[in-house]
């Protein structure tokens, strides 16, 4: 009897381990078993991802065959207020998501490095993330952390090569003063050309429809990127850089010519009274009302769209984009296209994470090409048909995208996740963003000629200057709030000599307040950048 029941003791242990040794081959915890009787069901895991842009639950085709292909469910949170404050109380608090997308242009993003919130990543993309280390190569190599670890893949990366900025100005007018030609081919203009022509629109229509005519308006909700225009037409970028050394870019000479010219706009009544005032809101009614003939910025989109429902598909009366060119400033050294290879966000995987393995292989599987188009295109066979190794979308898909892109969005998923985004176009030649990029109108068209050679790589000059709650960070803000106060006034002064005046005395603050001592640290911390990404073209 004793040796029976110690038989049945070792037989019943051994199909324990057995059926312990089956369960854990479905490996990694992505998995597991549910309900009774025989029959078992996998169960995908989830996991909670903090994102600023979308709130939508994660259901939609999109998603639910994400979901299939790698075992997880997304729980999206996302804030009712400013996402960075919430980002702030979650790391103060520890509430923390499994998966944080954080703006990588805001200090926060280093404060849950420092505050040890993320985990490093690069053990993970060496074992689980072919894709990762294959796609983003260099980028991960400048994107490390002061310890030389990666915390966060970059989101959006890569050199976007669309147009970014230009100065816009309308078709119909260019053509009926002689310009037709040349602003068709997409040839850059003169700042004197500019000028003759803003001031020939004014004298030509002194008011349209009963009220007086704009030669030229902005979006005061844009001005760094208005500013940014301006500061493109003479080649400028983020600072005045000189034998190695970053200064603030008031000390580069053409810096004062392009105030100048601004003054010039303004006294001369070419530029808008409001211009520094404009909301978007009141700056698209401007825009739209015939009453402006050119701006700065963005490529135009709601008064062209405003034109096209009022005289038809075919008019002339839309804004185009072009280089304008300040005196001994060759077209391509314009600066009109600022990006960044680093991208926009960072996807960081936080410390409250319990499924770090499975959370790299579902960041890896976004990022692969077959992720970029099933994020961005949508599934297979319901937007889009692969033909002769081509991804080519249906025409009810472009038939809907047209009628009402964000519509279409929510219903079919695609482009309405934007995690691990690459910029440009895939393998096969066709852009990873479908809704914006594949069938573009004429105007778009015609700025990837106008446009093109302005683009420049701004990540080189990110974050240089000192840690953000220090005395020199301090003093580089008061520094930079000398700078904003001196330029309105300059702009909005009487006479070239006031401006003259006015700059040396800028400037001579600016030495008052140490500001060689705050480029010094520019200067510093970038040529560690430098070092960094010479380190990481070599590798």
């Amino acid at each position: 009897m004793r040796k029976r029941m110690i038989l049945a003791a070792v037989l019943a242990s051994t199909m324990l381990l057995s059926a312990c040794s089956d369960g854990n081959k479905s490996g990694g915890g992505a998995t597991s078993e549910e309900g009774g009787g025989s029959g078992t069901s996998t169960k995908p895991i989830t996991l909670t991802l903090f994102d600023k842009n979308v709130g939508d639950p994660f259901t939609n085709p999109v998603a639910e065959e994400i979901t299939k292909r790698t075992g997880v469910f997304i729980e999206v949170q996302q804030p009712t207020g400013n996402p960075d404050e919430k980002l702030n109380l979650m790391l103060v608090s520890g509430d923390l998501p499994d998966i944080a997308l954080i703006d990588r242009r805001e200090a926060t993003l280093n404060k849950y490095i420092a505050g040890g919130a993320l985990i490093p990543l690069n053990d993970l993309i060496e074992e689980h993330a072919p894709n990762i280390k294959e796609r983003y190569g260099d980028v991960l190599s400048k994107s490390v952390y002061e310890d030389g670890k990666n915390y966060y893949l970059n989101n959006w990366y890569g050199l976007d090569p669309d147009p970014n900025w230009a100065i816009n100005m309308r078709m119909d007018i260019l053509e009926e003063f002689g310009y037709g030609e040349r602003a068709l081919a997409g040839d850059s203009f003169t700042q004197d050309e500019f000028l003759d022509l803003l001031r020939k629109f004014k004298a030509t229509y002194p008011t349209v429809d009963g009220n007086p005519s704009i030669p030229m308006t902005v979006n005061a909700d844009h001005m760094p990127t208005i500013m940014g225009s301006f500061k493109a037409m003479y080649g400028m970028k983020t600072y005045y850089e000189q034998d190695g050394r970053l200064e603030f870019i008031v000390r580069d000479p053409r810096y004062l010519d392009m105030i100048k010219f601004i003054n010039t706009l303004y006294t001369e009544g070419l530029l808008d009274r409001e211009w520094g005032i404009n909301k978007a809101q009141k700056y698209e009614q401007k825009t739209a009302s015939g009453r402006v003939f050119a701006t700065a910025g963005g490529i135009v989109n709601e008064a062209n769209s405003v034109f096209r429902a009022e005289h038809g598909e075919d008019t002339n009366q839309l804004f185009y984009g072009f280089k304008v060119t300040a005196p001994g400033v060759n077209p391509d050294q314009t600066t009109f296209g600022p990006r960044s290879s680093l991208g926009w966000d960072g996807l960081g995987i936080t410390i409250a994470n319990e499924h770090p393995v499975e959370t790299i292989k579902f960041l890896d599987f976004l990022a692969s090409e077959e992720g970029q188009y099933l994020l961005m295109w949508g599934k297979e066979g319901m937007n889009w048909n692969m033909e002769n190794g081509v991804h080519v979308p249906t025409q009810e898909a472009l038939d809907a995208i047209s009628a009402d892109w964000a519509e279409f969005s929510k219903t079919t998923g695609a482009r309405k996740w934007t995690w691990m985004i690459r910029n440009g176009l895939g393998e096969d030649g066709t852009p990873y963003d479908l809704m914006f990029r594949y069938n573009r109108d004429r105007v778009n068209e015609h700025a990837l000629k106008s446009m093109e050679g302005s683009t420049w790589d701004t990540a080189l000059y990110d974050d240089l200057g000192p840690k953000g709650g220090t005395p020199d960070a301090l003093s580089e803000q008061k520094i930079k709030d000398i700078i904003d106060n001196s330029f309105s006034n300059m702009v909005y002064a009487n006479s070239q000599d006031e401006i003259e005046k006015m700059y040396a005395d800028m400037i001579a603050e600016l030495e008052a307040n140490d500001a060689k001592k705050i480029e010094d640290i520019y200067t510093a911390n970038y040529k560690v950048r430098m070092e960094l990404y010479h380190t990481a073209e070599n590798n």
